[in-house]
């Protein structure tokens, strides 16, 4: 039965009077009204929104709502794992309550995101554990487990495989090493498929895909959805509308997705997988492995060696001629790998599980390299310059595949609190067929927001970061810690952390010593904390209330020049490239980074940019016109001011927060020994 016109308003006054303040805000109705309208267009001629809905609109419940009434399946992609299981543990438990009537919702991720049934058994049956790359660096093997902390978190993966119903990676209480959770778990290139696994009938990633396939609504990430339309579909259950939100990230997480990333380490790992899986049968063809190692060693130097710059076709030089001799190792070594699988019929279970995926690994290979020699002119295939060198690709524009798997063929609305104009036709809609929407925010940003732009430090571009570190100091003394420092690098997070940890009594957590969930919990509990992270933590981030009033951005998020990516896109574009790739670019990280701050009505707070350019560039009206309608100020003095004022108006809160709790305990001890006490 169709749904009646406006019930998803009707739905929504319940599903907020739930809620402390318990009233529909205008720019939340609004937005509710148009994804209804959205949601209930034909599948042949589907209708589209784009709508930016600032901070404190409450838009999950905006899009949640209206697709639970729909009585569509909608498949809901975020930008990270951390914003699913916000909706999936607080956000949608809220609105199923409100409505007093059966909805269902699921969440699925990326097979590398669970534990493998099948590598469980294998760790347990066998006694051992096969050798892990760590990126070309094997670890000591001592017994049956990795030596060292990789083996000790192995132990600690199996035993919270015996106690999970999920498996899934984001219960864990820590972050596991790299290859302790590859002990324990498969990624999707190396999966065989729960027809072809062993374990395939208890497998978890199966189990999630099941509660799925019979959900209202799906809740995924950008990646995942990315990797769906990477195979035509075959990933997600079939589904009638899509809602994406943090919609602005979602272009460069589908190239990412659409294309390859291929390591010296994948081809080591999947060269061990093979001399595994050959098990008996493994000496006849024991040179192939140790020729495909000897390759994937000279792949290595070759792109330690090559420039992070886009590559010709056919990847050219002695990086092409690495790559065909790797095609045609890696092609040698499958053929004797199949021909060990097919000819040996009485190859235990665990053995023949592990030649399927070395097979499978092996193919991947294979087909990444297959696919990097052959990319045309709409792909970009580059050596990524990280610490990590890999071999690359990514498709210039994702707006075909969009076009043709995506908008021609259900409703989609695209959401952000930062939303950038035009975003849905760029990515492949029919202009005629996008709405376009802007419903602000209720937050009084003019009152409770300052904006500091440091144009008494010199161009970051041009100097060292030591100017910069004492204003961070200066800042953060100020506002009595309290702050998140956003980097544009790890190298400038870590000399920042390096300089300023031990000057202050309070906490300074930096991004990587713990897992991101732990982090932000630990940064919210204690409100004299400092956090420091990179571009993980420009959005996504809620820690409403005193625990954060400084935001610190190190400097304006533009893309790298010398990114192959980018570059290419500048390329495309001509003359405009700097006004349609970077600029959009950069003032969406910026707004994003900056609204971090204010997260509720009654936050308050600077946000303090250490980059003369916001101020001081050509360019600087476009990207202030991003940022929240703060108050603006590049007088050092006047934020140290706000922040020192604010700094004590919270004391004095706290303060008189902890008398009214000290006189509640006085007045009910006083109350219990006059109860007890006859002579009271």
């Amino acid at each position: 039965m169709e749904p009646k016109p406006g019930a998803a308003l009707d739905a929504l006054e319940k599903v907020v009077r739930r809620l402390p303040l318990g009233e529909v805000r205008a720019g939340q109705r609004q937005m509710a009204l148009e994804v209804e309208r959205v949601l209930s267009s034909p599948p042949e001629a589907p209708s589209h929104l784009a709508v930016a809905a600032g901070t404190g609109t409450g838009k999950s419940f905006a899009y949640l709502v209206p697709a639970l009434v729909s009585g569509s399946r909608v498949v809901v992609a975020t930008a990270t794992k951390a914003l699913q299981d916000q909706l999936a543990l607080k956000d949608l438990p809220l609105v199923a309550e409100a409505l007093e009537r059966p909805v269902s919702w699921a969440v699925l991720k990326g097979r590398s995101n669970y534990l493998c049934r099948q590598r469980l058994a294998e760790l347990e049956q066998l006694g051992r554990q096969e050798r892990i790359d760590l990126g070309g660096i094997a670890p000591t093997m001592a017994g049956d487990l990795p030596a060292g902390l990789a083996g000790e978190q192995v132990k600690r993966l199996v035993a919270f495989s015996q106690r999970t119903a999920l498996g899934d990676r984001s219960e864990l209480d820590f972050e596991p090493l790299a290859a302790a959770w590859g002990a324990v778990s498969v990624s999707a290139e190396e999966c065989p498929g729960a027809k072809s696994c062993a374990s395939g009938e208890s497998c978890f990633a199966e189990t999630a895909r099941s509660l799925a396939a019979g959900a209202d609504v799906v809740v995924v990430n950008h990646h995942l959805l990315g990797a769906d339309l990477a195979s035509a579909g075959q990933l997600l259950p079939e589904h009638d509308a899509l809602v994406v939100d943090e919609a602005h990230e979602l272009e460069d997480t589908l190239a990412s997705s659409l294309g390859v990333d291929l390591t010296a380490g994948r081809l080591r790992g999947a060269a061990v997988s093979g001399r595994a899986g050959l098990g008996k049968l493994r000496q006849p063809a024991e040179d192939l492995v140790d020729n495909l190692l000897e390759a994937a060693t000279r792949f290595e130097l070759v792109l330690g060696r090559a420039p992070s710059t886009r590559l010709p076709a056919g990847l050219g030089g002695e990086l092409g001629e690495v790559a065909n001799l790797l095609l045609s190792r890696l092609g040698r070594l499958e053929s004797a790998l199949r021909k060990a699988s097919g000819g040996e019929p009485g190859r235990s279970g665990d053995e023949a599980q592990q030649s399927l995926r070395a097979l499978l690994g092996l193919a991947s290979c294979r087909e990444a390299l297959e696919h990097c020699l052959g990319a045309g002119e709409e792909t970009v295939v580059w050596v990524d310059g990280g610490e990590r060198r890999s071999l690359r690709s990514a498709p210039l524009d994702v707006s075909p595949i969009l076009k043709r798997l995506v908008f021609q063929k259900m409703p989609v609305v695209l959401t952000s609190a930062t939303l950038p104009p035009g975003l849905a036709p760029r990515l492949g809609a029919d202009p005629l067929a996008v709405s376009e929407l802007d419903v602000g925010s209720p937050f009084d940003f003019q009152s409770n927001g300052l904006i500091y732009c440091a144009v008494d430090l010199p161009d970051p571009r041009r100097s060292g970061p030591a100017e910069a570190h004492e204003a961070m100091a200066e800042l953060m003394e100020a506002a009595g810690g309290r702050t998140l420092a956003l980097f544009t690098s790890f190298r400038a997070m870590d000399l920042a952390a390096a300089a300023l940890r031990g000057r202050f009594d309070w906490p300074l957590y930096v991004q990587g010593e713990r897992p991101k969930p732990a982090l932000l919990q630990a940064f919210s509990d204690d409100e004299s904390s400092c956090l420091f992270a990179t571009m993980g933590f420009w959005q996504g981030v809620d820690v409403p209330g005193a625990a954060l009033s400084l935001v610190i951005i190190d400097r304006l998020p533009f893309p790298r020049p010398d990114d192959p990516l980018f570059a290419a896109r500048r390329e495309a574009a001509g003359r405009a490239g700097f006004q349609q790739v970077d600029l959009p670019r950069a003032a969406t990280l910026l707004a994003q980074g900056a609204g971090r701050l204010i997260r509720s009505a009654g936050d308050r707070g600077v946000v303090a940019v250490l980059d003369r350019r916001l101020a001081t560039a050509s360019y600087s009206g476009y990207l202030v016109r991003s940022l929240p309608r703060m108050r603006r100020t590049r007088d050092r003095q006047v934020a140290l001011e706000f922040l020192r004022r604010l700094a004590k108006a919270d004391g004095q809160e706290a303060a008189a927060r902890f008398e009214v709790a000290s006189d509640r305990v006085r007045d009910q001890d006083g109350s219990r020994r006059g109860r007890e006490s006859p002579c009271a």
